[in-house]
């Protein structure tokens, strides 16, 4: 068998992509974020950690996003997109409790989200694909004859009703995750607080129930009877 020649031996061999491929897209870096926050949390979500995750430098991300406020917000516009739309009713108080039933659906489903936007101003934020439920209760408000600041109201009052709603289940659910042997009191005295220590022991029970829908039908009937009162 012939010899390579002395050339041949001194020629360095082709070097390989080893690791990870580069990040090459925003798809990627919003993919390798909600992994993150699936499994750590929000909170804990940083740039650093995102690089690492991506297996490139922090410097890298920074072609792509500003910032982890940034991010957070390209991941909920992406979010809201992959989501469907119901085909909502033409009459403008049910098309109002609609839009309202979806947003809790879509936070329900990433809570965390609601967190995030627990600040006025938010929708600011928001791309077209993100707001359509907000677009939906504004305008079914206009259309049932809210002035305005009327319709910014009775979307405003939806929005706390709905993340309260979100943020206590989600939290409440995590925490019986975490710690599922606290130790809650047994009873109240019924001398001090009767009406409470009436109910205690179906305290869970009830609070279990799903009463948003109809809590919501009568808080947007509320709004609007009062709204339109004034006009």
């Amino acid at each position: 068998m012939p010899r390579p020649s002395a050339a041949s031996a001194a020629a360095p061999a082709p070097q390989g992509r080893t690791g990870r491929p580069p990040v090459t897209s925003r798809a990627e870096i919003l993919a390798a974020a909600r992994r993150l926050i699936d499994r750590d949390g929000w909170e804990k979500l940083t740039i650093r950690r995102l690089a690492a995750e991506l297996g490139i430098g922090a410097t890298t991300l920074y072609h792509h996003i500003r910032n982890k406020d940034d991010l957070l917000v390209l991941m909920l516009n992406q979010y809201t997109a992959e989501l469907g739309r119901p085909t909502l009713p033409s009459d403008p108080r049910d098309r109002i409790v609609a839009a309202a039933t979806a947003m809790r659906d879509a936070l329900a489903s990433w809570p965390w989200a609601a967190e995030i936007l627990t600040a006025d101003g938010f929708v600011g934020l928001l791309d077209e694909n993100a707001l359509w439920m907000v677009e939906a209760i504004v305008a079914g408000a206009d259309d049932y004859g809210c002035t305005p600041a009327q319709s910014v109201d009775v979307f405003r009052g939806i929005w706390y009703y709905t993340v309260g709603e979100v943020l206590v289940r989600a939290n409440t659910a995590r925490r019986r995750a975490q710690d599922p042997d606290r130790v809650f009191s047994e009873a109240f005295d019924p001398e001090k607080l009767p009406h409470l220590a009436a109910v205690f022991d179906r305290w869970a029970q009830f609070a279990q129930r799903d009463t948003y829908p109809e809590g919501l039908r009568i808080f947007v009937d509320g709004m609007l009877a009062k709204a339109t009162s004034r006009l």
